[in-house]
């Protein structure tokens, strides 16, 4: 191994590698440069050839968006107050589910339609929501019989709900909108950042 090279290492990798997906491409580098470290620190070879090799810079996924038809299906596939009030608030405020999951009743200031959030680095923002979402979120929380001052609790022995359990409910949401994708929390933020187009 001590003969081996950076060319060498480098000419292997472009040699080898040319139908790989950058991701699959850093996943080799980072198991090269981990086997010659882990060779150079136990004194097996005396200079380390891969330590200069850097991995690709992998692109930033493009969220997919939502549009404007999916939405309007989504939301006619909410048949409980629960189901209704917690699409209308991720829509409408583009709220992360973590936010959604810590909020309390006294978050809300109904005179303006806003809530504050706590994010991450347990910052606190002010976000708003639109009229829909103020009367859906007031038929749910009018539908509700317990004191739990969590804004969206469990449909069964209600206590705040957890994000796996909230994620449950979207994924509920887009099986009955019939709907041939999966749809996760963050594509309704990233709809309501980037407004939905046919």
């Amino acid at each position: 191994m001590n003969t081996i090279t950076t060319l060498q290492l480098k000419s292997y990798l472009a040699e080898s590698s040319n139908n790989l997906k950058p991701s699959s491409l850093s996943h080799r580098i980072r198991f090269i440069r981990s086997l010659f470290r882990w060779s150079h620190e136990e004194g097996i070879i005396e200079l380390n050839p891969a330590s200069k090799i850097k991995e690709p810079k992998v692109g930033k996924r493009i969220p997919k968006f939502l549009t404007e038809r999916e939405i309007e299906y989504l939301r006619d596939a909410c048949f409980s107050p629960i189901e209704k009030a917690l699409f209308e608030f991720m829509f409408s405020t583009g709220c992360r589910i973590g936010e959604i999951v810590s909020l309390d009743r006294n978050s809300i200031n109904w005179g303006n339609q806003s809530a504050i959030v706590r994010g991450k680095g347990d910052k606190e923002r002010e976000v708003y929501f639109n009229i829909r979402c103020d009367i859906r979120l007031k038929e749910y929380l009018d539908s509700r019989e317990d004191n739990d001052p969590a804004i969206f609790v469990t449909e069964r022995s209600p206590h705040r709900m957890s994000i796996a359990q909230m994620r449950y409910i979207i994924k509920r949401i887009s099986q009955h909108a019939g709907i041939n994708k999966t749809i996760h929390p963050h594509q309704l933020r990233h709809s309501y950042a980037n407004p939905p187009v046919e």
